[in-house]
C-alpha cells in the first residue's frame, strides 16, 4: 500500500477504505490532500478484491472546507497554472461505487467531495455549506453543479447565496443524504451497505452507476438507448448466467465479476 501524509488507507475484504486524516485542522483540503485521495481511489479502482469504496473523515469533522491559508495569495493566472481542479475531474471517471460517510463539518471543499461520491450517509451532527460567497469566492469543484441538480436551481441559489450550514435531516429532506444515523454506528452502518453492495454483481452495479450519470445529462430517449446497451452488454456475462442459474435452482448466486 503506497505511503500518504494526509490520509490513511486501508483494504478491508472486498472494501476499499480512505479515512482523511488532517484532524487538527478539521480534515481541511489542501492539494496534496485532494491528490492522494483521488490516487488512493484510482488504486482501488485497478485492484479486482476491491468494489466498493468509503470515504469518511478522522476526528471532529469529515472536512471542513479547503485550505484557505493555501489559496489566499492564489491568482487566476496560478490557479490556471496549477489546473487547480483537474484531479476533482478525475474523480468523475472512477467506476465502483463510492459511498461518503459525514459526520461534524462537510463544508465548501468537504460538501463537494462528498456529494462526488454515488451515496451519501452522515450521522445526526452532520453540517453541510457552502460558505465560499461569504469569502469572496464561490465553489468551484463541483458544488453549483451537483447541488442544482440534486435539488433544482431555486433551492440550490437560496442555499449558495446564504453561505449558510444546514444540518444533517434538512440535508436528508432535500434528498442529499441517503441515511441518517447516530454518530456512534455511522462507520458501521455504512460498512454494513457497502459490504451488501460488494456481494452484488460487480458488473451490474457497475453498468447500473453509469447508466443513472447518464441520466442527468441525456434526455430521456437518449438515456434509455444508453441503458438498453448496458442491459444487452449484461447477457454476455458470466454473472448473468450465474445469476439467473441461482434463482431457478432457489440457491444464493456467487458473483465473481466476470
Amino acid at each position: 500500500m503506497a505511503n500518504y501524509e494526509y490520509i490513511r488507507v486501508e483494504a478491508k475484504d472486498q472494501l476499499g477504505l480512505v479515512m482523511l486524516n488532517r484532524p487538527n485542522v478539521l480534515n481541511a483540503l489542501n492539494r496534496q490532500m485532494v491528490s492522494e485521495i483521488i490516487r488512493a481511489l484510482e488504486s482501488f479502482e485497478q485492484n479486482e478484491q476491491i468494489r466498493v469504496m468509503v470515504i469518511y473523515g478522522n476526528g471532529r469533522a469529515f472536512a471542513a472546507g479547503a485550505d484557505i491559508d493555501e489559496m489566499a495569495a492564489d491568482n487566476p493566472v496560478s490557479l490556471e497554472l496549477l489546473n487547480q481542479f483537474a484531479e476533482w475531474d478525475r474523480f468523475t471517471l472512477l467506476k465502483k461505487p463510492v459511498i461518503c460517510a459525514v459526520h461534524g463539518f462537510a463544508l465548501g471543499g468537504g460538501f463537494e467531495l462528498a456529494l462526488a461520491c454515488d451515496l451519501l450517509f452522515a450521522a445526526e451532527d452532520a453540517k453541510f455549506g457552502f460558505p465560499e460567497v461569504n469569502l469572496g469566492v464561490m465553489p468551484g469543484a463541483g458544488g453549483t453543479q451537483r447541488l442544482t441538480k440534486l435539488i433544482g436551481k431555486t433551492r440550490a441559489l437560496e442555499w449558495l447565496w446564504s453561505g449558510e450550514m444546514r444540518d444533517a435531516e434538512d440535508a436528508c429532506r432535500e434528498g442529499i443524504v441517503n441515511k441518517l444515523f447516530p454518530k456512534e454506528v455511522l462507520l458501521d452502518e455504512t460498512m454494513k451497505y457497502a459490504q451488501m453492495l460488494a456481494n452484488k454483481p460487480p458488473l451490474s452495479v457497475r453498468l447500473i452507476k453509469e447508466s443513472v450519470s447518464k441520466a442527468l445529462d441525456y434526455s430521456l430517449y437518449e438515456g434509455m438507448q444508453f441503458e438498453r446497451k448496458n442491459f444487452y452488454l449484461l447477457f454476455a456475462s458470466e454473472d448473468q448466467k450465474e445469476g439467473m442459474n441461482a434463482f431457478m435452482e432457489k440457491r444464493k448466486a456467487n458473483f465473481k465479476g466476470q
